[in-house]
């Protein structure tokens, strides 16, 4: 047991798991092969298209509302209110879609159902393929939540449309094994370093659920949380007790195998994206929306990326990534990786930006 203890340690500080020393993680046999292998088969554009598509919409101000990538057409999509913007739109090698809702009218959308909607079991968040903003109703909300949500969105009228979730949103906190606090098992996300000492970054609840981490449960202390945001935003910091360990910038695929990760960037709508989780492992899917915010029964969280991608308790914290990026923390959602579901992630360049840090 001693000897399995200090192995266990090593492979926390080292990093060579990257989503929560994985101790007891696992998928059915290939699962994770296959669904890596599913990810890096589909097309990808170069990043600096995501980046010059991103700029263009800021640029064009409320002549433009959002962009997205058309994987099966191979190329970025500008919303424009504007004709007259198209030529520049084909300037930088995207195409222009004319729609008929601003993203500045979309943001006062989402003013609205912050200002008057914000009940436990909803999320919302503008999806640019639609041009609308799609509010995710959990079933939870029932009666008197009900009919007060159903009247501000007809307010909106077809600026908005709803979805059902499947289960109720929640953060995916459980207990079980992986990275350990006094009382909760999550997933740590990415290691990153600040001032050149080891830390990793995880999500916030878990941070406030626990001060101290550890590689298994009941085991010796390995890292202690230095800081932690949820609700508002869902991200913790948390460092290494060892200053001198060497804590590589890779996550687990879980089938032997990991991924480097060599910088943090954006998610863009329509990315395919990788989920790696101490409980259900690798799996993957879409980005569908930027800036969500979902109301948790603990609060509100805004900023997030939403994706199809499955997750399941205790994959919470855990890395959202796209090849050698970093692109979010596992927070929560509806749903499990049996029936599919729904999940957000705090995005990791905020995090990285807020505490100062980098990636190793």
């Amino acid at each position: 047991m001693a000897q399995r203890r200090t192995t266990l340690t090593t492979r926390a500080l080292t990093g060579a798991s990257a989503v929560v020393l994985t101790a007891g993680a696992a998928l059915l046999p290939g699962a994770g092969s296959a669904t890596a292998a599913l990810a890096s088969a589909a097309p990808k554009p170069d990043a600096t298209q995501a980046a010059s598509a991103a700029a263009l919409v800021a640029q064009l101000g409320d002549r433009a509302a959002g962009s997205y990538y058309d994987a099966a057409a191979r190329h970025f999509v500008v919303n424009i209110t504007d004709s007259s913007a198209a030529d520049q739109v084909r300037g930088t090698g995207a195409v222009p879609r004319s729609v008929r809702y601003s993203t500045t009218q979309l943001r006062g959308v989402l003013g609205t159902l912050t200002q008057r909607a914000r009940i436990a079991g909803t999320a919302w968040a503008i999806d640019p393929r639609k041009d609308k903003v799609v509010v995710i109703v959990d079933p939870t909300v029932t009666g008197a939540k009900r009919t007060r949500l159903n009247t501000v969105v007809k307010s909106l009228g077809d600026r908005v449309v709803v979805r059902r979730a499947a289960t109720a949103f929640k953060p995916l906190i459980a207990g079980g094994d992986a990275i350990w606090g006094s009382s909760v098992r999550c997933s740590l996300g990415f290691n990153v370093s600040v001032n050149g000492a080891p830390y990793f970054l995880t999500a916030g609840h878990c941070g406030n659920a626990s001060s101290t981490w550890s590689d298994s449960q009941g085991g010796r202390e390995v890292a202690q949380t230095v800081n932690s945001h949820f609700p508002g935003t869902d991200y913790a910091l948390a460092r290494y007790d060892d200053a001198n360990s060497d804590h590589a910038s890779v996550v687990d695929l879980h089938n032997g195998g990991s991924q480097q990760i060599t910088r943090a960037a954006d998610a863009y709508v329509g990315e395919s994206v990788l989920r790696s989780g101490s409980t259900s492992g690798v799996h993957g899917g879409t980005v569908n929306g930027l800036d969500a915010t979902v109301n948790y029964e603990e609060g509100s969280v805004s900023g997030l990326i939403d994706t199809d991608v499955c997750a399941e308790p205790g994959d919470s914290g855990g890395a959202l990534f796209d090849g050698d990026a970093a692109i979010g923390l596992t927070s929560g959602g509806s749903g499990d990786c049996s029936s599919g579901g729904e999940t957000f992630f705090q995005p990791v360049p905020t995090a990285v930006s807020a505490e100062g840090a980098s990636l190793p």
